[in-house]
């Protein structure tokens, strides 16, 4: 479902927060990775937005965003790559030491 609402609470720090509108009642939960805007994923108090929510049991609230872009916007969903996250990268060396077997 697509709703349109406005931003209630966003914490910067814990990035989350919760959107108002008529089609969830108590409001939404959102989480950073769900805003799709370029750039930090954040939302302003007083913001107007759209949104797609799902119902879930999260922290309280009886729905959740899956996506949250500006109003007057289109939304930007980060780019999907064919390799490897620059974003974290990990590597393993194994040795086998060749002595003698006790």
């Amino acid at each position: 479902m697509i709703a349109e609402g406005t931003v209630v609470v966003w914490h910067d720090e814990d990035g989350w927060g919760v959107v108002e509108c008529d089609g969830t009642p108590g409001g939404c939960f959102v989480h950073h990775s769900a805003v799709a805007v370029p750039g930090f994923r954040a939302l302003a108090v007083g913001q107007a937005v759209r949104l797609e929510v799902e119902p879930a049991d999260q922290d309280g609230y009886r729905f959740r965003a899956v996506r949250v872009w500006p109003r007057d916007e289109e939304p930007v969903d980060p780019p999907v790559g064919d390799g490897p996250s620059s974003a974290y990268r990990s590597t393993l060396t194994v040795t086998w030491d060749d002595g003698p077997r006790r």
